[in-house]
């Protein structure tokens, strides 16, 4: 008889969780799936784990969101069984393994696990899976789940899926099989009373530059101002902000041991904050939202929270990703109050006014909605599925996002045309890094050598920084050991040397340049003129900002962009953080993906004119002017219309006149006359401009094209007939004139169409004329025999009955040889003076 390794009932004492266990059990042995729902602090990181162990012949691999809390689980559940760690349970995550052949548990992070079944769709070796906290939403947590629902197709694998607010049924969809969703196991826990406070900043939370100083402090103020005997955990967005308030703490509360918490921090310095207190002195930890449900900081009472958190954002337009402060969503400002409130009673303190808490979010942001999907997507076309196709997940990626995510793979050599994986591909997947960092280390490594590409490569995946924008210096620095994260950088340097399959000879060290741009091809940038902007692969502009060592150079590849807070140069909203410089030749090297040689047009003044490039991207390296063909002028044309829309175009008063006459009918007739707005246009271009287009695209300048003819296409039939009748070019009056009808501007249709006539032509004439159907009046602009204007009127009854009198006794001494006559309604209409009437 096989005896269980793990006690869990002696593991469970306490825990709410444990109430549970036997739903567990059973959901785990008759269906080998189950959806876990239980609050945080409850229990079930500690208890489902041994549960699903005792449940299989294997070992058992578990899934936390970041190196932190995999790390924290795996320390904590080996203290509770009495082992070492690594023994019976142990973890893996990037750079740090403790575990040996006999451990029945191992903690890992999601990318190891995605990495794992990418080299091994099957897992062979593994017993059974559980995903933990996948209310997160984190993308790989997300992939997770679809390519382990697809596994269970192939063999017999448990599966647990485990959430703190998650709409499980959801989850249980995607891990159905034939007998139906899997089994819910929901454990609603127990907290202690727990008293909600509400203390808003009196200054803005964040501005342009992100999370102001004045908020910053008042988190210190009232974290200082509540803080009691019990440890106090304190919820900011980021790793710059934790810093700030940890060093205002330590001014202000000397008694108290202050602690930062974030993952830039190393081992020992995470451990001190997630482990219990040593000593009698209470304890501040101020930590990122990596605290908020995935691993236990014990001996909480108090939570300060600022309500914020940071989520991945991407802006295609400039090609820039990075992560925005947001306000917290509801169910992670629940979690994080939850926090003090695990062992006793506890306050929880939220820096946001009470009205913003209805406002905020229900739940976070699914990062696969939000981030660059590039790895995700190398992850998908390794896993056969490209494009995530097929494969059952919580939320498809956006088409944009992953057609962008795609497009920046295939300008690696990463995936071909179709979107399916190249060999090289196959070997960046195999490699724990952003796919754009992974080829840049094994291309960089035969170009320069492995230790100098695993440099520069270090430097780029630790998000670090340089005073002075310069990459270059930033990594030279490291290299001598000046630099602020030399420690760190010279181990994850270490690591990527590893992960290089065959060693390579020699090293450069001028080779942050290639390697940068061997990770970024797209952000290859050349000077636009002698300024401080350049112009990347990508399309984009962005400036440097000034007192940047690199405005000396043509080339330079750019590491970190971001948007503008202002105008740094014309033309550009974005400024250059970090770059590097390139020669030319190193450009054409790493951007041979983009090199293309092909005939560019453009729409520009008043013509198609087009050019026979050869370019990185955007950048032109050389061109010949040639005659544009009709696909690439089209093209050219079909782009300055997207910009320019249909001022682009050369209204004749022709044309212009009888766009204003459809205007009027649409807005008073409606169907059948055609809506002649800027918009309905621009939707309905092939249909009334499609050969002039064509003319256009072969070269014909845009001012000889005459819009009248091609407006007349949209009239209907046999409606069209009465066009002249419901809305004429012209009015005839009393005198025998016919004058013309200024009809109103085509975005203004429902102003009165005008006619301008002298005052004496219109003598007689009692009832001011109607058109559209007798549904519009005609306002008469009533003129001098100078063509001034006498007045204005859509009422010509009125006019002769009452201000007729005042206008001819002004008037008839001014202009006597004109009439004049008392009776204006039986006096003849003329044009002429008294003499030829």
């Amino acid at each position: 008889m096989r005896v269980p390794p793990f006690d869990t009932a002696a593991l469970g004492d306490g825990l709410p969780f444990a109430e549970a266990l036997d739903d567990l059990r059973a959901a785990v042995t008759h269906r080998g799936v189950a959806v876990v729902q239980a609050p945080p602090g409850s229990g079930k990181t500690t208890l489902a784990p041994p549960l699903v162990a005792d449940c299989v012949p294997g070992r058992v691999v578990v899934t936390g969101p970041r190196r932190v809390a995999v790390r924290a689980a795996a320390h904590r559940l080996a203290h509770l069984t009495g082992t070492g760690i690594g023994e019976l349970v142990g973890y893996t995550v990037r750079g740090d393994r403790q575990l040996r052949r006999g451990a029945r548990i191992e903690f890992v992070t999601p990318g190891v696990l995605v990495r794992r079944l990418l080299a091994d769709p099957e897992l062979a070796g593994t017993a059974a899976v559980v995903l933990d906290e996948i209310h997160e939403r984190a993308l790989d947590t997300d992939l997770l789940l679809g390519m382990l629902a697809e596994v269970r197709q192939l063999r017999d694998l448990p599966l647990v899926a485990m959430s703190a607010t998650l709409d499980a049924p959801a989850v249980a969809d995607v891990l159905a099989d034939d007998v139906g969703p899997a089994p819910l196991v929901d454990s609603p826990g127990a907290l202690y009373p727990l008293d909600i406070r509400w203390a808003p900043s009196p200054t803005p939370r964040t501005d342009a530059r992100g999370v102001t100083r004045e908020f910053l402090h008042h988190v210190a103020a009232t974290t200082v101002h509540h803080h009691g005997e019990g440890d106090t955990l304190v919820f900011v967005p980021g790793a710059r902000e934790v810093d700030r308030v940890v060093e205002e703490l330590r001014d202000r509360v000397p008694r108290a041991e202050v602690l930062p918490l974030h993952g830039r921090l190393g081992p020992r310095e995470q451990d001190r904050a997630t482990g219990a207190r040593e000593g009698d002195s209470s304890r501040i930890i101020v930590s990122t939202d990596l605290a908020e449900s995935s691993l236990t900081v014990p001996g909480v009472r108090l939570v300060v929270d600022a309500g914020l958190s940071r989520e991945p954002r991407r802006d295609a337009a400039r090609d820039m990703s990075g992560l925005v402060t947001v306000q917290a969503s509801r169910a992670s400002m629940t979690q994080r109050a939850g926090r003090a409130a695990r062992l006793g009673p506890g306050t929880a303190v939220r820096l946001i006014e009470e009205s913003a808490w209805s406002r905020a979010p229900e739940h976070v942001t699914p990062q696969i909605t939000t981030a660059d999907l590039t790895e995700a997507a190398l992850t998908l076309a390794a896993w056969g599925s490209p494009r995530g196709e097929a494969l059952p997940l919580l939320t498809p990626p956006p088409s944009p996002a992953i057609a962008a995510a795609e497009e920046t793979l295939r300008g690696l050599g990463l995936v071909d045309g179709e979107g399916r994986i190249t060999p090289e591909g196959t070997a960046a997947a195999r490699v724990p890094a952003d796919p754009r960092l992974a080829r840049a280390l094994l291309e960089g490594a035969l170009l320069v050598g492995t230790r100098s590409a695993a440099e520069v490569v270090a430097a780029l995946a630790d998000d670090l920084r340089s005073d002075d924008g310069d990459l270059d210096r930033l990594v030279g620095d490291l290299r001598s050991g000046r630099g602020r994260e030399a420690s760190r950088w010279r181990r994850e340097v270490e690591r990527l040397t590893r992960l290089v399959a065959t060693e390579t000879e020699g090293s450069r060290s001028d080779a942050t340049g290639l390697v940068t741009a061997l990770a970024h091809p797209g952000r290859i940038a050349r000077r636009v003129g002698d300024g401080p902007t350049y112009l990347l692969a990508s399309g984009t502009r962005a400036a440097l900002p000034a007192g940047n060592p690199l405005r000396h150079h043509e080339w330079i590849v750019v590491a970190d962009v971001a948007r503008a807070e202002g105008r740094v140069a014309a033309g550009t909203g974005a400024v250059i953080r970090l770059a590097a410089g390139l020669i030319r030749e190193e450009a054409e090297t790493a951007g041979a993906g983009l090199r293309v040689r092909e005939t560019r047009a453009d729409l520009g003044e008043g013509r198609v004119t087009a050019r026979e490039v050869d370019a990185i991207g955007a950048i032109e390296l050389s061109s010949t002017p040639v005659r544009a063909d009709a696909s690439t002028g089209a093209d050219a044309v079909a782009r300055a219309l997207a910009d320019r829309g249909l001022d682009l175009l050369v209204w004749s008063p022709a044309a212009d006149a009888l766009r204003r006459r459809l205007a009027v009918l649409h807005h008073h007739l409606d169907a059948p006359w055609p809506d002649v707005s800027d918009a309905a246009l621009a939707r309905r271009l092939d249909e009334w401009l499609g050969p002039e287009l064509q003319r256009i695209a072969t070269g014909t300048p845009v001012a000889r094209i005459d819009l009248t003819d091609p407006l007349r296409r949209l009239l209907p039939w046999p409606a069209a007939t009465r066009l002249d009748e419901l809305a004429p070019e012209r009015l005839s009056v009393p005198s025998g004139s016919r004058v013309a009808i200024t009809w109103p501007e085509h975005d203004d249709p429902s102003a009165a169409p005008v006619v301008a006539v002298k005052l004496q032509e219109c003598f007689g004439l009692a009832e001011s004329p109607l058109l559209v159907d007798g549904r519009v009046p005609v306002l008469f602009h009533l003129l001098s025999p100078a063509r001034r204007p006498l007045a204005v009127t859509d009422d010509l009854a009125s006019f002769w009955s009452g201000p007729y009198s005042q206008v001819r006794a002004e008037m008839r001494g001014r202009y006597p040889k004109h009439p004049w006559p008392e009776d204006p309604w039986t006096a003849p209409a003329t044009g002429r003076t008294k003499r030829r009437t």
